[in-house]
């Protein structure tokens, strides 16, 4: 089934509500572990990473190829150009999220692997410390995730409260096309 005005394909609902979800719960975990210094969790945050980055470049794919659905009512421009502007954002940022993470990883030593299958060694010297394999490019992943981690918190907010607007005060049906009805 194609995106439409009236209904969003199955597909589409399960890939914007998995890296939606999955986005949100991946920063949740990712500031916990960085504030707390919880050694523990950085495997399973890079290893779902991974994993949802396949996720995020179908999805992205896809929506290229598919255009946007289109709006279910009718915006003035302001609100038409802000909308897209978002969803842009969230699609560039969420492919740059993983990108940054993994580059982070990588560069610095520290390698990628998901739930233990190594897919860029490591590179630690006998003591166990990272030694990294280009410190710039780490230094970079390492901002460029920062930024892009408080970026989508923020434009996550507002396309949350843009679903309410659309719900509560427009009482169109954008927010239940997302959720499939």
């Amino acid at each position: 089934m194609q995106d439409s005005n009236d209904k969003i394909s199955t597909m589409g609902i399960f890939l914007h509500w998995l890296v939606g979800i999955t986005i949100i719960g991946l920063i949740a975990v990712g500031l916990y572990m960085a504030e707390n210094d919880i050694e523990s969790l950085y495997p399973i945050h890079k290893s779902i990473g991974v994993i949802l980055f396949i996720f995020i470049v179908f999805r992205v794919i896809r929506r290229i190829r598919r255009g946007w659905p289109k709006a279910v009512g009718d915006y003035q421009q302001w609100e038409s150009v802000l909308s897209k502007s978002v969803h842009w954002i969230l699609i560039i940022a969420t492919l740059m999220f993983p990108i940054s993470g993994m580059m982070m990883s990588g560069a610095g030593g520290h390698g990628i692997s998901v739930f233990g299958l190594e897919l860029l060694a490591s590179n630690f010297d006998t003591a166990g410390k990272a030694i990294p394999l280009n410190a710039t490019l780490a230094g970079l992943g390492h901002e460029t995730h920062e930024i892009l981690g408080e970026l989508i918190i923020y434009v996550i907010g507002l396309h949350i409260l843009a679903a309410f607007k659309h719900h509560f005060i427009d009482k169109n049906r954008s927010l239940l096309r997302m959720l499939g009805k």
